[in-house]
Parts: structure tokens; C-alpha cells; sequence
């Protein structure tokens, strides 16, 4: 029998007055800052900061680093898996748009950047740890991110997606600290010093299972390079304003979550190791509960296996089945 997977998707702003709804992830970057006392203070200043940022880079025509503004779509997928009206919280992405107060422009800009999905959280935080318990050595399981990466590639694909977004998603993600990365020659006006890591991380090779391939840039002023996962031509087939959106928005988010690296005191080098444990970093001004996101992490991921329970099966439109769930 075919399926096809059924996508719909869904918007709100990241606004100062954002609230995360029942379905969203609470471990995504962007439904942290919204919970608990300083939620509207923390939200009012991250989006200050991207402002800020996008300012710095765009300064061309820009005397006095104020003409854009960034506003931000929290991008909700949901997949209906049997066609019965029931549909799964599957993806959230995040989509950016630039408005430029010189022209009074709204220019639309790359949907993806911050990426997190509940399947991604059972593969890495209940999986993996279960695979590895009494493994003297750390091993991956067979078909490891398999499902997860057909997923997103029909996503991607499918008519939904197409109908709503114009160009290939860029996802900007930190670098590894279990990986040195080396400063080639090559240079971008706006992504930076191109960096190689010396060797593939598992996020890496979990990522190219969704198609995605990965290059490493720091961009001008900042201290570390970011990792930007990308399905086409990451240089040629953006804009300077449109890559700009993304290292601006994902860099703020950074400097909040992973200061270590992102807020350091001191620029990585030709050779970088990042350092999660590096004291001489700066805080923001924004609260953020560390280890409160690692351990929800964990039970965000139990959640899929505890709701997966009935043997949910998967299919591809070519009528595959591709995994079940115990």
C-alpha cells in the first residue's frame, strides 16, 4: 500500500510577546527564553541584540546602524502518518525576514536556522544513551538517524514545503568541543574565515543522513565559527542580507547558550578547539537554565517512545516501510 506523508505547517512570530504553545519543544532555543519571570525582558533583549548584529554586518548604506530590523517565524511541521486526521509535532525550524526602514522593504530570508525535532531528541538523548549503557566502548547503533533523515528529505520535497518557502533551508548549529578545527585561506565577505574540523562529528554524519552537507565559517568580529548545514550552494545561491539574517540570529542564540564559545574573551586562532569549560567568556544579560534544557531534553525524547508505543508505521510514498516503534 502507498502513503504519502501528509505536511502542514503552521507560523507564529518571535516576538516580545511570543508564548510556546502546547506542541512546541520546550528545549528549542527560542521557547527557553519565553518561560519564567524575565521572559518578556529576556525576548526584548535577544531580539536587540540580532538587530544589533545584523546592523554590524550590513553596514553599507548604513551610516548610522540602524536601517534593518529582523523578524522572526517560528516554523511548525506536523506529519499526519496515516492519513486518519492525527498529526505528529515533527519539525520546527526557524524562518527569517528583513526589514529594511531606508526602502520600507520586507525581504524574506532563509528558512531553517535553529532546527529541533522530538525523533532528534529520542535518536541522541534515548537511543544513543541506551545503545552505549553497557557498552565498554561507544558505538553507534545500526540505521542510526535513518528515519529521522527521510523524514526531512520528504519534508523538504514534499508540495507543502515548496508552496511555502522559495529557496533550500541553511541550519546553523554550534561547533563540536570534541573537535579541532583549522583555518583554511578561504574567505567570504560575509560568512568569514572558512574553518576544517579535523575529523567528522556525529552530528555531521546525522545531518547528512537528511541530505545536508556542512561548511564552517567565522564571520567577521566573531570569536568562533558557527557550523551552517545546507542542501545546495550555501555561497552562491543566498543573498549577503539573507546569509546575514541567519548568522546574526543564530550567533545572538550562541552567545546565550554556548557564552564558553560564543561570548569568548579571546577570537579563535588558525588552530581552535572549543572549550565549553573556558572561564575568560562574558554572560549576557539573558537567563538561561543550562542543565534544566539537558535533562528535558531526555524526557522530551522518552515522550516519542512512550507515544510510538502502538507500532506506528512509517512509510515512504513509494509504500517502504522504514521503521517501527517498540
Amino acid at each position: 500500500m502507498n502513503k504519502e506523508f501528509a505536511f502542514s505547517i503552521k507560523s507564529v512570530f518571535f516576538d516580545e510577546n511570543y508564548r510556546p504553545s502546547d506542541n512546541t519543544r520546550i528545549t528549542t532555543n527560542f521557547a527557553n527564553l519565553a518561560r519564567g519571570e524575565s521572559r518578556q525582558e529576556n525576548l526584548r533583549n535577544t531580539l536587540k541584540m540580532i538587530d544589533n548584529r545584523f546592523n554590524a554586518l550590513a553596514h553599507w548604506d548604513n551610516p548610522k546602524g540602524n536601517r534593518y530590523s529582523v523578524e522572526l517565524e517560528i516554523i511548525s511541521v506536523d506529519m499526519d502518518l496515516e492519513g486518519n486526521g492525527h498529526a505528529f509535532p515533527s519539525i520546527e525550524i526557524l524562518k527569517t525576514n528583513i526589514i529594511d526602514h531606508k526602502t520600507n522593504e520586507r525581504i524574506e530570508g532563509i528558512v531553517g536556522n535553529n532546527f529541533s525535532s522530538y525523533i532528534r531528541d529520542y535518536d541522541f538523548s534515548v537511543l544513543l544513551l541506551d545503545h552505549n549503557k553497557d557498552q565498554s566502548q561507544f558505538s553507534i547503533p545500526d540505521g542510526f538517524g535513518e528515519l529521522h533523515g527521510k523524514l526531512f528529505k520528504s519534508f523538504v520535497n514534499s508540495t507543502v514545503y515548496k508552496e511555502f518557502f522559495k529557496k533550500l533551508p541553511v541550519i546553523c548549529l554550534s561547533v563540536s568541543d570534541s573537535k579541532t578545527y583549522h583555518r583554511t585561506e578561504n574567505q567570504h565577505p560575509i560568512l568569514g574565515h572558512e574553518y576544517q574540523p579535523n575529523e567528522s562529528s556525529l552530528t555531521e554524519q546525522y545531518f547528512k543522513k537528511m541530505g545536508l552537507n556542512v561548511r564552517y565559517f567565522m564571520p567577521p568580529n566573531s570569536v568562533a565559527p558557527l557550523a551552517f548545514f545546507f542542501l545546495g550552494d550555501l555561497l552562491n545561491d543566498y543573498s549577503n542580507l539573507e546569509l546575514i539574517s541567519t548568522i546574526s540570529t543564530m550567533e545572538t542564540f550562541q552567545k546565550i547558550y554556548r557564552p564558553e564559545i560564543y561570548n569568548s574573551n579571546a577570537a579563535a586562532g588558525k588552530i581552535y578547539k572549543p572549550n565549553l569549560k573556558n572561564l575568560d567568556h562574558s554572560l549576557t544579560q539573558i537567563v538561561y537554565d543550562r542543565e534544566e534544557r539537558g535533562e528535558l531534553a531526555i524526557k522530551q525524547g522518552d515522550l516519542l517512545r512512550s507515544t510510538s508505543s502502538n507500532h506506528t508505521k512509517l512509510f515512504l510514498s513509494n509504500g517502504l516501510l522504514i521503521t517501527h516503534f517498540d
